[in-house]
């Protein structure tokens, strides 16, 4: 008798923001060959349909929707889009983040110091965009009563706080809190909603240029502080959301997954 594949996503329909690229391609990739078709977000539609593409070469379904997630209307458009052609979106992955469209990270000045007009950028995709997402996406789980999942992607200086990135670190700890709000309120109807919190992952280099960057004085000041002694990659961050995306995580909801290289134990 041949098992149940518990992680089995056929007949199910998934957005991902800030699919395009790094961890999103790869959560894109896992969920469609666990069967889902999967409506690929991105702010550059270019790199939205490079994914979407590479998912209907290997026999999956897939389609590219841009949208900053940061703005409501262009957030709905997105879902009407991916709903329209994929059915009613049963799996949410809120992906976008970093810096929003920008992604000009860096390390602010001490908070104090820091210019008030940078925060809204923070906040805006990392903390805005998941509340869009789950605004639109809410009413059809509920309405087609089949459950649904809801996964966003949050961060370590959420949990821990980070010393010059407070409003990244504010913005990353508000979702993580919504995140669980969301779950107290959508579990009746079989909803989860779960948060998988990120430390640093690979640079997206060469392998030439990532060698030479990994012999940095900088990169092994960093890696020593994790207990596996690597960055994470998009595979690692795909497992875990795989996982809380299938059945095998349908009695889990409101919770935090570090993954994190052992970054640190903080509950």
């Amino acid at each position: 008798m041949a098992a149940r594949d518990i992680l089995d996503l056929s007949g199910r329909a998934a957005l991902v923001t800030g699919g395009g690229q790094g961890a999103g391609r790869g959560i894109a990739l896992a969920l469609a060959d666990h069967g889902a078709a999967v409506a690929v977000n991105d702010f550059v539609l270019d790199r939205a349909e490079a994914v979407a593409e590479e998912i209907r070469s290997a026999g999956g379904s897939a389609i590219a929707v841009q949208a900053d997630v940061s703005d409501y209307a262009s957030v709905k458009a997105a879902f009407d889009k991916a709903s329209c052609q994929l059915g009613t979106i049963n799996l949410l992955v809120n992906n976008a983040g970093m810096a929003g469209p920008s992604n000009k990270m860096g390390r602010s000045p001490e908070f104090w110091q820091a210019d008030p007009a940078e925060w809204p950028r923070f906040f805006g995709t990392n903390l805005y965009g998941v509340m869009n997402c789950c605004h639109v996406a809410l009413p059809a789980m509920v309405e087609a009563g089949k459950g649904g999942r809801i996964v966003t992607i949050v961060s370590d200086s959420g949990r821990l706080g980070e010393q010059r990135l407070a409003a990244y670190a504010a913005a990353k700890a508000g979702a993580a809190g919504f995140v669980r709000s969301i779950a107290k309120e959508a579990g009746r109807y079989g909803i989860t909603s779960n948060a998988v919190s990120l430390s640093t992952l690979t640079p997206p280099m060469s392998d030439e240029q990532l060698a030479e960057f990994l012999e940095t004085p900088m990169s092994k000041a960093q890696l020593s502080q994790y207990v596996i002694r690597r960055y994470g990659t998009p595979d690692d961050v795909a497992a875990m959301v795989l996982f809380l995306c299938s059945d095998a995580a349908s009695w889990i909801t409101g919770q935090t997954y570090p993954v994190n290289g052992g970054y640190s134990f903080t509950i």
